[in-house]
């Protein structure tokens, strides 16, 4: 915990293009013909979104020195990645149930809950951002349906680039 005065996992230029990869994922999903070609668009984006938080996390980690492998990186890592695991089974056991509609909820505050775990090991904002994402996603379990792909752009874009901003002003990259 010492150390997670300026430890941000993405970098904030990381953070600023992961959200803008959620925005182009929102538009291809709301133009969806199908559930499973709705939920394989947001798949395929997710993946875009962690192939461009891992090369931005190995990018500044290079440059820095720094190890992956111990420290708050570790610590954000173990906090992380239990809620995205929760959210990766339960895609698929809603999708089978054909409750599909509840995934932008689940999703959001999955994600909030591995930000904000996550975010213990790191600068006050990536906690802040989790909370936003928590209630984004309770919002997004009680609004019409037709609005989760709006909620899911507002959270996985709007928040990342928001925080991505801020964190390459304040904290570097």
């Amino acid at each position: 915990m010492e150390q997670a005065g300026s430890f941000t996992a993405v970098p904030g230029w990381g953070g600023v293009f992961m959200g803008l990869s959620a925005l182009a994922a929102a538009a291809l999903a709301g133009q969806a013909e199908t559930p499973r070609a709705w939920l394989l668009t947001w798949i395929v984006g997710a993946g875009v979104a962690l192939a461009i938080g891992v090369a931005s996390i190995l990018t500044k980690a290079r440059a820095s020195g720094a190890s992956l492998l111990s420290g708050p990186a570790r610590k954000f890592a173990l906090a992380f990645a239990p809620p995205l695991s929760v959210g990766a089974l339960l895609t698929f056991a809603l999708f089978r149930a054909d409750l599909i509609t509840l995934l932008p909820g689940v999703w959001l505050l999955l994600y909030g809950t591995a930000v904000t775990a996550g975010g213990a090991y790191s600068v006050r904002a990536i906690p802040v951002m989790g909370a936003g994402f928590l209630l984004l996603g309770a919002a997004a379990l009680f609004a019409p349906a037709a609005w989760g792909d709006t909620l899911m752009a507002a959270g996985f874009g709007g928040l990342h680039i928001l925080f991505g901003f801020y964190i390459a002003r304040r904290h570097g990259g």
